[in-house]
């Protein structure tokens, strides 16, 4: 089969496409055949070396995908061969095939076409978790997103309008912020010439955000600190920008507001129950056409390199995907 590898950190141009053995067959777990692979910001920091949970080298990024099953291990009790699945593994999903334990796998409806599955699960996970269970995020509540024309913000705009807040979406280009108001956003700001907090204010008439999804981080973020309302809660969500900020204390201190880690990864190990409940509401939500992933791109698997470039020098919109098979 082939797959993408990473034999040494770096950039994403150090990736190789090579033809590798199958993947060995444990008990409990199941081979997938990869059909695609949604590309995440942590794709690029693992292969640069620099994502918290690093994989030994050589690897395949991807940490999620969807395919169907072509063979089942010893003592799996849910799986068939020829059922349609998507997968979060953290690696592993730019190949042809992958072993991923049973417990990892979340069946997929057949209307449900594997690159929109491929799309959906870490974006919409991280989102949703995010807003509900972090920040409970009630309706009527004004919420402000960053970076809202990529796969989270994205994600988060048109969950936002779900729940029934009023969604301020702040990104860079004026075509990004289209995006998203076609996928719900009631206001926009673009915080390349405008400075964001005094923006938030006019539009909140001086009130700030009742909670800030911010995966961009770096220097925005200490706007967001300034723009957010009494009790509001600001959501750390990643560091798109590069740069991991400092909180100066004082200022949550001034608001009586809270700062808030999301940490979907974790979050989707240690509450299990929580996290299946969570996919399946998401999934109920996609199928009655509440939700609608973006994908802004499609590469096959030899350019796959690519598809990370793009998302390191954030030129995407919405999710990118890697046809793998």
């Amino acid at each position: 089969m082939k797959a993408v590898l990473c034999r040494e950190l770096g950039s994403p141009d150090l990736l190789t496409v090579e033809e590798v053995p199958s993947p060995p067959l444990a008990a409990g777990q199941v081979r997938v055949r990869v059909r695609a692979c949604g590309v995440n910001f942590p794709d690029v920091l693992m292969v640069a070396g620099k994502y918290q949970l690093q994989p030994p080298l050589p690897f395949s990024p991807g940490a999620e995908f969807a395919g169907e099953i072509i063979d089942v291990g010893d003592h799996c009790r849910h799986s068939a061969v020829g059922q349609r699945v998507l997968a979060i593994t953290g690696f592993g999903g730019m190949a042809g095939e992958a072993s991923v334990a049973e417990s990892a796998l979340v069946p997929i409806p057949d209307a449900l076409d594997y690159e929109t599955a491929a799309a959906f699960s870490l974006a919409y996970g991280t989102s949703w978790h995010a807003l509900r269970q972090r920040a409970a995020l009630v309706r009527g509540e004004t919420l402000l997103v960053l970076g809202a024309a990529g796969g989270v913000g994205l994600a988060a705009v048109q969950i936002g309008k779900l729940m029934g807040a009023k969604v301020i979406a702040a990104a860079s280009t004026a075509a990004k912020l289209n995006l998203a108001r076609e996928s719900g956003a009631d206001e926009t700001v673009n915080y390349t010439g405008t400075r964001l907090k005094d923006a938030v204010r006019e539009l909140t008439s001086g009130r700030g955000a009742d909670v800030i999804f911010d995966p961009v981080g770096g220097e925005l973020f200490d706007d967001c600190l300034r723009a957010v309302a009494w009790r509001g809660r600001i959501l750390v969500v990643g560091f798109a920008s590069g740069t991991i900020q400092s909180i100066p204390a004082n200022l949550p201190l001034l608001k009586g507001s809270s700062v808030l880690g999301v940490f979907w990864g974790q979050f989707t190990k240690l509450e299990p129950r929580l996290h299946q409940q969570n996919t399946a509401d998401l999934l109920a939500a996609l199928q009655q056409g509440k939700l609608k992933p973006h994908i802004g791109a499609v590469f096959p698997l030899e350019r796959a390199a690519e598809a990370l470039q793009m998302l390191a020098e954030r030129r995407a919109t919405g999710k990118i995907v890697v046809r793998v098979s």
